[in-house]
This record gives C-alpha cells, structure tokens and sequence, in this order.
C-alpha cells in the first residue's frame, strides 16, 4: 500500500542547544522527538491521512473505545548512528509483521507493513538530529489505538496509527550488570489461547502487580511460570530468557504464550551462526534450581529491544533464593550482546540482512 506522507516541520522545534542539552542524559522513555507520524482508519476510507506533524496530545473522546475496551498494540525498535554519520534501523520489516499479526489477534485494522516503516523513515528522516551518539539510540514507538465513539463490546471501526520517538542512552551504566528476579507463584502473564505472543499494553499492565512484587522483594524484575502447571519458566515482565549450559548449548523457551522476540530470534540465528546449539524447548524452575546448584547450567540471560541483553545474577523465591555462575555476567551473554549490538551501528558486516538504511 502507498501513501504518501504530508510533512508538516514543527513550527516551534527545539534549538540546537536545548536538544544538545536533554541528549546529555536522556534516560530512557522520558524525552522525546519534536515529530510525530501519523495515519487514520475508518471503514469506509481505509487508510488515509497520512502525515508527520509536531508532536502533541490526540483529541480523544471520553467514550473513545480504547479507553473501554483496550484495543491498543505498539512495538519497540531504535534507530542506531553509524560512526560515518549514516542512520541504520534494526529489522523494522520484523516489527512491521509482528505489528499486523498483533493488530489480526486484537481484531484491529491490520496496517500494511510497508505503511509501517515508512512512517517509521520518514520520522528519523525528520528527526534525526536526536540520535545520540555514542552507545545511544533512537527509540522509536509505534502504537495503534481504537478512536471509534461507542459504548458496546464490538471491534472498533476507527484507529490512529502513530509514531514517537524518544532518544536513550545506554541502558546500562559502566555496562550490563547482572539482574536479580523474582519468580511469582502468585500471577501469571499468559494462557494458551490468550494475548501472550501479541505485544499490547494489557499483557503488561497484567504485569505490573507481579513486577512491584519483584521490587518489594528486593528483585529487579519478576519471571513468569506457565498458567496450567506453574511449574514451565515463560518470560520475564518485558524480556525473552535464554539458559547456557556446561555442552555449550543454548535454550530459550518454546513460542506460543510468550512474545516472539525480534531480540530473541536474532540471539538464536547468531547462536546458530557459531555452530551452538539452540534448543527451544519447556524448562522449569525446578530443573533450573538444580542446574545451577550442579554447575550444569553456566548463564542465564533476559533479552529484549531496550537492554538488549541482561545477564541475571540471581532468582529469588519463595522457596529460596539461588545464584547463576556466581552472580557475574558470563561470556556467553556477554559475546552474543557484543556482536548484536556491533551489527546495529554497522560495526560489523550484517549476514543476514538486517539493517536497512535511512537515507
């Protein structure tokens, strides 16, 4: 599907000063861009009105039905400044699918893909002057939300899809360091049948209850079990988790209630790259309990767009608490971050094709 975007520059655009200011120390996901992108569904149009504008507040109406009823579905990428200057962004045509796969499960519009990287290009085009060098980035958020005006159980007739940016710096400061996790017994994220592979904003307000338990525990973040046996290790509250064992191999979870990670599924193809071996297969607490207690298992590590990859020290429980090779980041996590992260700057060659370039 073609559109073609009207651009209309922000007449008020931060200065170069004040922009050069907030990219000191930007955080994470509390600064953001002068633009926005953004397309209108209706049935009888289809997808129209497309534009990049200043960015400010949607007029929403109180019976708007994503207020209502939570149809509502975003993702997360970045755009990443080479050291020649150049914009590279990080397998957009991934998030792109898992966008209209998420949009198909929510019985929303589904967005053609091409639509979709093209608001993303065409806000870093806009935008690009917030890139931060360094091990800075561009994160970029797309959402859709139902703006239909009703009060009745039914899809929505009418969306805005649109595109933020916010510039991060790095994730970690003086590098990755291990995390401790919390198991919760008490909530699970997702069922068979329900929204666990479908990126939208209830799957993690679900979430929240069980991470704030994690913090008052003195945890990090929280992982889930699976909600028929409580016994299968899921995700965590926003990452994949990856396991490596003392034979060199790899395990991560199985896809169908968890998220399937574009982190993760870039982790596996560059394990395999390397002759690992890479399982996808069921793991439960119980086994990893006892897989670090024998030495078997030598990493654990949580993965996700934002952190890319955080070793995890520890996993805390109500049954006792355990370490992971001593509570330090390991080489495994370690190297496998390294060459992800040297492929998204362009600091490395690319086998697989997965940057595309912002001109």
């Amino acid at each position: 599907m073609t559109l073609k975007f009207d651009i209309q520059p922000s007449p008020n655009a931060t200065s170069d000063k004040d922009r050069a200011a907030k990219l000191v120390d930007p955080g994470f996901g509390r600064v953001f861009t002068d633009h926005m992108a953004i397309v209108r569904y209706s049935q009888g149009k289809g997808w129209h009105s497309a534009r990049v504008e200043a960015r400010a507040n949607f007029p929403l109406d109180p019976a708007g039905a994503v207020l209502h009823y939570a149809q509502e579905i975003f993702e997360g990428l970045k755009a990443y400044k080479r050291d020649d200057g150049g914009v590279n962004l990080f397998r957009p045509d991934a998030n792109a699918r898992r966008f209209h796969d998420s949009a198909e499960r929510m019985a929303m519009a589904p967005l053609p893909e091409d639509l979709f990287i093209d608001a993303v290009e065409q806000l870093v085009r806009i935008d690009r002057a917030w890139i931060p060098g360094g091990e800075g980035s561009l994160y970029l958020r797309p959402f859709m939300i139902a703006s239909e005006v009703f009060l009745g159980v039914k899809p929505s007739a009418e969306y805005i899809f649109s595109v933020i940016a916010s510039p991060v710096g790095s994730y970690f400061k003086g590098g990755p360091a291990p995390v401790s996790i919390w198991v919760s017994e008490n909530y699970t994220r997702a069922a068979i049948g329900g929204t666990g592979a479908v990126k939208c904003g209830g799957n993690y307000a679900a979430s929240l209850r069980a991470q704030a338990e994690a913090i008052e525990r003195g945890c990090d973040q929280v992982v889930f079990l699976d909600a028929v046996e409580r016994r299968y290790i899921e995700e965590l509250g926003g990452m994949n988790v990856f396991f490596a064992f003392d034979d060199g191999s790899l395990l991560t979870p199985p896809l169908g209630t968890i998220l399937p990670g574009i982190t993760r599924d870039s982790i596996i193809a560059l394990a395999k790259d390397a002759g690992t071996r890479v399982r996808e297969e069921p793991y439960t607490i119980q086994q990893w309990r006892a897989d670090a207690a024998s030495g078997k298992l030598k990493e654990a590590f949580a993965c996700g767009t934002a952190a890319v990859i955080s070793p995890i020290g520890k996993v805390c429980s109500a049954n006792g608490d355990f370490q992971i090779s001593g509570g330090v980041a390991g080489p495994v996590a370690m190297g496998l971050r390294k060459k992800l992260v040297d492929i998204q700057y362009g600091r490395t060659n690319d086998p697989h094709n997965w940057i595309r370039n912002v001109q």
